[in-house]
């Protein structure tokens, strides 16, 4: 697999997975929702914790979108718990070799939450050795960001 899409968003069909079909038009690429995997916060230890599957998706894709719409002014909870949850079971530039994009969408967000947001993803890219490609907040960006799939 090539394109992977994590969509953080608990509506599979939503404007956070319209502007991934946006970003990635033309590409075939394998969509997986956050909140059909149980996911607990950093720390605790759940039945059937899906974080596994997670990564490994991520393993086997060279090109990683994450979605997340804007709640709270920031990262929605499905997609903070993942981050989260990689700290102590990913190895540190384990990613390498993989591109990073972020779809980060809200009604009217704020500029400093966009900010926010995107400097989360890019530490998280970083992190873990992937290269961090860009933010999409609306259709005009993510048509442009496709040509650098």
């Amino acid at each position: 697999m090539k394109y992977l899409f994590i969509n953080g968003s608990p509506n599979p069909n939503g404007n956070t997975a319209a502007l991934a079909a946006e970003l990635l038009e033309g590409k075939n690429y394998k969509s997986l929702n956050l909140t059909d995997y149980i996911i607990g916060a950093y720390g605790q230890e759940l039945s059937g914790d899906g974080l596994e599957t997670v990564i490994a998706a991520m393993e086997n894709a060279k090109t990683i979108v994450i979605g997340s719409p804007v709640y709270w002014h920031n990262i929605c909870g499905s997609v903070r718990n993942m981050l989260d949850r990689f700290y102590g079971k990913v190895k540190d530039g384990s990613l390498g070799d993989r591109k990073l994009y972020f779809i980060f969408q809200g009604a009217a967000p704020e500029k400093w939450m966009l900010e926010a947001g995107e400097y989360t993803m890019k530490r998280f890219a970083a992190l873990y050795g992937m290269t961090y490609g860009g933010m999409v907040t609306n259709k005009n960006e993510a048509s442009r960001l496709n040509s650098s799939l």
